[in-house]
């Protein structure tokens, strides 16, 4: 039992070697045919689509099961569909919003806004330290953290209390209407900024 764990015919390493070439060759042609969309993570589906290729690339090259040409067709099923999924999200904006995420707005200056951190589950030390990340140094820096639809966080931050946010960046945001009670900026921001001059 230990040897079946540990080694393994000599016979087998060469058909490793040649199915480690031929899927990885075939998953670069796909890519090239389909478009670097297919690895980007600008949606749920495109985070779905990464893993299962590397599932199935994993599992073609470590295994005689499944066989190669069975890995290759499910890959190049994986490759059509995130293809067609791509134009059908681009052309029908109701298709779009039915299978992606819409992003959260978790915070707007020094305020988090608990409803969405409850969706997005979603903790106060979790912001805070995405807030380190981006180097956001104080509340009066923060414009808005945003939970985004491949679960990401976005941390917008800024030195000038007058900064304005683009409308136009938030559209489907929920919860971006806080961010404009002013003139497009940042209530929490501008207030906090002027009571440290």
């Amino acid at each position: 039992m230990f040897e079946k764990w540990i080694t393994s015919q000599w016979t087998e390493i060469p058909m490793v070697l040649l199915s480690c070439f031929i899927t990885y060759t075939v998953i670069i042609a796909y890519t090239r045919f389909t478009g670097l969309r297919s690895f980007s993570k600008m949606s749920a589906g495109d985070f779905a689509m990464t893993l299962a290729v590397g599932s199935i690339f994993a599992s073609t090259i470590s295994s005689a099961n499944p066989t190669l040409v069975i890995s290759l067709t499910a890959l190049a099923t994986l490759f059509v569909g995130q293809w067609l999924l791509a134009i059908s999200r681009k052309k029908f904006h109701w298709f779009s919003r039915l299978i992606d995420n819409q992003p959260l707005l978790l915070m707007h200056g020094g305020t988090m806004v608990e409803e969405n951190l409850r969706k997005a589950n979603v903790t106060r030390t979790d912001v805070y330290g995405k807030l380190r990340a981006a180097n956001a140094l104080n509340y009066e820096h923060v414009l808005a953290v945003v939970f985004e639809t491949t679960g990401d966080i976005s941390v917008l931050h800024s030195e000038d209390p007058e900064v304005k946010l683009e409308a136009e960046f938030f559209e489907n945001v929920v919860g971006a209407e806080l961010l404009y009670h002013s003139e497009n900026v940042n209530v929490n921001t501008r207030e906090r900024a002027a009571a440290a001059s």
